[in-house]
């Protein structure tokens, strides 16, 4: 296969954690990096699950992380469907930085990405089900890919709710291990560690 018959995605929400990926379409290898030129905040992206989604806008300056997965062209049209609500466009490889020492793989490099950002309020608050699959996503590249998640995304001051009991997120990852997860998102939520600490029925 020709370099560009590579497709590659830049996932910097959801789509960081591996089972996330698996539930939408077939994926290949993964590379965590850096994104130069958007900044990702927390936004109302749709309203129907009553819950804000991480987005990427424009910002020269600026970067967040994330990871460059590849995947076939074909499977393309199930990622398009999953990130409803965003633009795909296309990105420079002179745009990314790795947290590795392998160069990035040859190819066409796609984020989605949107114009404006909107405020999470209380109808659509930042849902912990939600953080809680981007979070043990980042938890597969590291300790200092998953700060850098947290430095690197905008509106943690943002309404916030613990719906680990009744999930609002579709895709929920119900057994992971919260413990930790608390303890990370303790310095940077509206929430304290005890209310962080509802988990999941079983």
């Amino acid at each position: 296969m020709s370099s560009l018959d590579r497709h590659f995605i830049l996932g910097y929400g959801s789509l960081i954690n591996g089972e996330s990926r698996a539930k939408t379409g077939e994926t290949g290898n993964v590379w965590p990096v850096k994104l130069h030129g958007f900044e990702r905040h927390w936004s109302v992206m749709s309203v129907d699950y009553g819950m804000s989604s991480v987005a990427v806008v424009h910002a020269p300056e600026k970067a967040c992380n994330g990871v460059l997965v590849e995947v076939p062209f074909d499977q393309f049209p199930l990622f398009d469907e999953r990130e409803r609500g965003y633009q795909r466009a296309q990105i420079d490889a002179e745009q990314l930085t790795t947290y590795q020492d392998e160069p990035l793989p040859a190819g066409t490099y796609w984020v989605y990405h949107t114009h404006d950002v909107v405020e999470p309020h209380q109808e659509c608050p930042i849902a912990l089900s939600y953080l809680d699959v981007i979070l043990s996503g980042c938890l597969e590249h590291g300790d200092a890919f998953t700060q850098d998640f947290l430095v690197l995304t905008q509106g943690w001051t943002s309404p916030l709710l613990n719906d680990r009991q009744a999930p609002r997120y579709p895709r929920v990852q119900p057994d992971l291990p919260t413990e930790r997860l608390n303890n990370l998102l303790a310095p940077v939520t509206t929430l304290s560690i005890k209310e962080l600490s509802v988990t999941y029925e079983s």
